[in-house]
């Protein structure tokens, strides 16, 4: 039997969607991510980490004066995961 289904990067233990972040893993993003932020699934997170347990996430529609979204970290148990 051969497994035809395409192996999938283990998932880093902090990760960010910024491609300018040194913690951006491009590689990880061709597959769905999901993050589980106490036992809740999020769907807007930034950037996290989960052994130091934040999540980074837009605080509403605030921008900062480059125009990208103006992050607030949650603190909390942060697991992720491929869908």
């Amino acid at each position: 039997m051969s497994d035809t289904a395409p192996q999938r990067p283990e998932l880093p233990d902090h990760l960010s969607i910024d491609p300018r972040s040194p913690h951006h893993l491009a590689a990880v993003f061709e597959h769905d991510i999901g993050i589980r932020f106490n036992d809740k699934e999020r769907f807007d997170v930034e950037e996290y980490c989960v052994s130091e347990g934040w999540v980074k996430v837009p605080a509403g529609k605030t921008r900062d004066r480059k125009g990208r979204p103006l992050l607030i970290t949650l603190k909390g148990k942060v697991e992720a995961f491929y869908k």
